[in-house]
């Protein structure tokens, strides 16, 4: 049902985001010096606030009749789906990042804190919602082209199994690299964001929480406008790739910046 070439793809795309995380962790570690706690706490902050609170509104608003009425509505929905995903993340993202300074008021100082909390975010969404989800597809692939998938699924009801052999079928080598783009944009986004709060809280900024759950929340307009079926979803990997890039490359100047500043400071201590 699933080509060897689509199989082969998608696991090479699957490996590539779980390794990035990973990648990055290991390569910025020594030259930023953030603790192994920052990325603990980004992890868990995800974890909970996404994979938890996040999908339990969901199933709150889903359980009522009258809300459920009111979704149907796109422009509804998208708000809801934005909103929702902003709300919880940055909240948990705020709460997060107020603990670790409570911890170590210094860690306002080291953009390396930052760094390493958007790692472990980032890198939880991307463990999470990619490539745990991927393997779960690689898996029922295998099982498809062994004839073996109905009889792993004899509980579950015909029209879901049809959905499922249906899904499977659209898979092609265009779907690795969409899920590559996914996500890859959503890593380098919640390293942004966490740098932009962490730049807001160190400046006191007022406003920091109602303004990083905007800008989320406009980051998901995207994946919420494919969802209430407004636009392809290549239109929406297209603007992630996009921003993505753009961000990437405002994280990299940035950093490279920070690390020139620390060895212009490191080389006038030891001239002193």
């Amino acid at each position: 049902m699933v080509s060897a070439l689509t199989l082969v793809c998608i696991t090479l795309a699957t490996l590539l985001i779980a390794a990035l995380p990973i990648w990055l962790y290991r390569k910025t570690k020594p030259r930023f010096g953030f603790e192994r706690r920052d990325v603990i706490v980004g992890i868990a902050v995800f974890a909970l606030f996404s994979m938890v609170i996040e999908r339990g509104l969901h199933g709150l608003v889903l359980s009522n009749a009258t809300t459920v009425g009111l979704l149907m509505n796109p422009a509804i929905f998208v708000i809801y789906g934005a909103l929702a995903t902003g709300i919880c993340e940055e909240v948990g993202r705020y709460a997060g990042m107020k603990w670790l300074i409570r911890r170590d008021p210094a860690s306002l100082q080291r953009a390396g804190t930052a760094l390493g909390y958007g790692i472990g975010h980032g890198g939880a969404e991307a463990w999470l919602v990619g490539v745990l989800v991927q393997l779960q597809w690689i898996l029922y692939a295998l099982l498809a082209d062994r004839g073996m998938l109905d009889q792993y699924f004899t509980s579950v009801p015909a029209e879901s199994l049809l959905r499922l052999h249906a899904v499977l079928g659209s898979l092609a080598p265009e779907s690795a690299a969409l899920f590559l783009v996914e996500r890859a944009a959503a890593f380098v986004f919640q390293v942004g964001l966490s740098v932009g709060m962490w730049h807001m809280l160190r400046e006191r900024f007022r406003f920091t929480l109602p303004f990083m759950i905007v800008a989320h929340a406009l980051i998901a307009l995207p994946v919420a406008l494919y969802q209430a079926r407004l636009i392809p979803l290549l239109a929406a990997d297209a603007v992630y790739l996009v921003f993505g890039l753009i961000v990437m490359r405002a994280l990299r100047r940035y950093f490279l910046g920070v690390a020139a500043a620390a060895n212009r400071a490191a080389r006038a201590r030891a001239g002193d």
